[in-house]
């Protein structure tokens, strides 16, 4: 793959992989390799966490298929080859803010959900993931609530990281949410119309909104900087999603 042609995307919008039962099958154990490879690159390329993801979840029995799809990363990695986070020095307080996204029933195999987190200390990434939900979403209203609770985990674990760091905690964590009906399910403890069937577990995060650790604020979905953890995405947006991930060319700041 050294000689290939770039491309500018890691995975096409119209492409959806799924288990490929009647597909030709491949080398597993390169597969998994390149997998493995990929994943490590994850530490310093947020933009990969979808397709990566996504081409991870089919590494018990890969087909033609998904060597496709991972071949399209790899060309997509040639093109962006010395593109990294950049992170800039800032003389402010530090405040900490998340985006929670999913999509719905991305997944074609199970029809689960796919959903993703980002967090920034001020303008700076952090940390960021891309994970399969455990539970069927009926509703995206669902699949943004059963999302952002994994969120309040991670806000509360940096909380503490930073003061152990610093010596300083953020006293309140903003995350921001594109559903409106998700944000109404975490900040209304009685709305149980549409919450009594979900499992116990993803009420957490209603727990840290009532104790004030959490505050949740709508975010229109064109500033969600968590979309592209969720989904395959065209080149203009994906561009300006990786913009805001606080992902550049590295050479274009080292000049």
């Amino acid at each position: 793959m050294a000689d290939c042609n770039p491309t500018k995307i890691p995975i096409n919008p119209g492409v959806k992989l799924h288990d490929d039962k009647g597909g030709v099958t491949i080398d597993a154990t390169k597969y998994r390799r390149v997998i493995g490879c990929l994943r490590y690159l994850l530490h310093t390329r947020p933009d990969l966490a979808f397709s990566v993801g996504m081409a991870s979840r089919f590494m018990e029995r890969p087909t033609v298929m998904h060597s496709k799809a991972v071949k399209q990363i790899l060309r997509y990695l040639k093109g962006t080859i010395h593109y990294g986070v950049v992170y800039t020095k800032e003389e402010k307080e530090e405040k900490l803010v998340g985006y929670s996204d999913s999509d719905l029933a991305g997944d074609l195999d199970h029809r689960r959900s796919t959903g993703g987190m980002a967090f920034y200390l001020n303008d700076s990434l952090i940390t960021w993931c891309s994970h399969k939900e455990k539970t069927v979403a009926l509703s995206s209203c669902e699949a943004e609530f059963m999302a952002a609770t994994a969120a309040p985990m991670q806000a509360m674990w940096l909380r503490n990281l930073l003061s152990e760091l610093t010596k300083t905690k953020p006293k309140i964590v903003t995350l921001f949410v594109d559903n409106n009906s998700a944000i109404q399910l975490m900040k209304n403890p009685v709305f149980h119309g549409r919450s009594k069937h979900i499992d116990i577990k993803y009420h957490y995060i209603r727990e840290c909104v009532e104790r004030g650790e959490i505050v949740v604020k709508r975010v229109s979905t064109l500033e969600q900087k968590a979309d592209s953890l969720t989904k395959a995405l065209p080149v203009v947006k994906l561009g300006v999603m990786r913009h805001l991930l606080g992902v550049r060319e590295l050479e274009e700041h080292q000049a």
